[in-house]
């Protein structure tokens, strides 16, 4: 089912809206001779998800041809992988990134760690079922056999989508998982990860906020400072990437997009899964504690490092300077 805009995204429904139209000019700007790349953008940028969904099945009914693939035909770099990202609903864009990530020779850590610390149990249980009856295995299958030791186990934990997601605290438990989580790590030479595990990837988000706070009185510095100085590469990142999405979510994606144009060269991977993926649930949000944590916008820091119709896009779909 597509994904309906969010009162937080930047992209909102048009109206009024006429998928014939749409894919009648859609179809124009791709015959013959080169392609207008403006009415492409104008077109697919400015329609929620449901609305691009329309215009697939109707450009299919009424010109008989697959809309993606003539997009892939006509477009290229990063410009045709936003596009088709907003052409693909939510939950199978998510798959395709997950499954990008673990493809082929090396792995995106970055990407898998984003992905799976980031959804809902409900978003998380939708990307199984897609993921399994995408490629016939599992999401979990592939995870194990492409990542290794207690990084392993963050993923598969994230991936079974089994947080606990009721509201109640329990005080006395939130304080025995606080002392749990210092003595498996600040209290002791050597650190069991499993507690880490265990706590930060089952435990309630209202639960963990309050463990948090326990852990900050208990051991006198915050539960990140820990996570730094007890572990190390990939699974310091994964485990550090689940409390920021437990405290905050738009946050964390913010920092996501601020490293991927920081310094040299851009990951264009990261910064266009973010935009696509949150252009309709929170990007107005995100585009906020951008602002508040870098102190310049989201929009300026897109303009400053892409170019041509690809920064076209990115800036639509950030929709507004501020």
């Amino acid at each position: 089912m597509a994904k309906v805009a969010g009162s937080r995204g930047t992209i909102k429904p048009a109206l009024p809206f006429s998928p014939q139209e749409d894919a009648q000019k859609l179809r124009k700007a791709m015959k013959g001779l080169g392609t207008d790349e403006d009415a492409i953008i104008d077109i697919l940028v400015n329609r929620c998800m449901s609305q691009r969904q329309e215009i697939l099945i109707t450009y299919k009914s009424t010109i008989g041809r697959d809309l993606i693939g003539d997009l892939k035909s006509e477009l290229s770099g990063n410009f045709e992988k936003v596009i088709i990202g907003l052409m693909t609903s939510i939950t199978l864009y998510d798959v395709q990134e997950l499954k990008r990530a673990m493809k082929g020779a090396g792995t995106d850590e970055g990407c898998l760690i984003e992905i799976l610390a980031s959804r809902s149990g409900d978003e998380i249980r939708r990307i199984n079922e897609t993921y399994k009856s995408q490629y016939g295995t599992t999401l979990e299958k592939d995870i194990v056999s492409d990542t290794s030791s207690m990084f392993r186990r963050v993923l598969v934990s994230l991936a079974t989508g089994n947080r606990d997601e009721g509201h109640y605290v329990d005080e006395g438990l939130a304080q025995q998982d606080a002392q749990c989580l210092y003595e498996a790590g600040e209290k002791k030479w050597g650190t069991n990860e499993g507690e880490f595990v265990t706590i930060l990837c089952s435990r309630s988000r209202n639960h963990l906020l309050k463990v948090f706070d326990e852990y900050r009185r208990i051991g006198n510095k915050d539960i990140t400072e820990s996570i730094k100085s007890e572990m190390s590469g990939d699974l310091e990142d994964a485990l550090l990437a689940v409390v920021k999405c437990i405290r905050n979510k738009q946050a964390y994606f913010a920092e996501r997009l601020y490293y991927s144009m920081k310094g040299l060269g851009t990951d264009d991977d990261t910064l266009i899964r973010v935009m696509v993926s949150r252009c309709e649930i929170d990007l107005l949000d995100i585009r906020r504690e951008f602002k508040r944590m870098y102190g310049k916008s989201l929009y300026s820091f897109i303009k400053g490092d892409t170019s041509g119709d690809y920064q076209k896009v990115l800036l639509l779909l950030c929709g507004g300077e501020d």
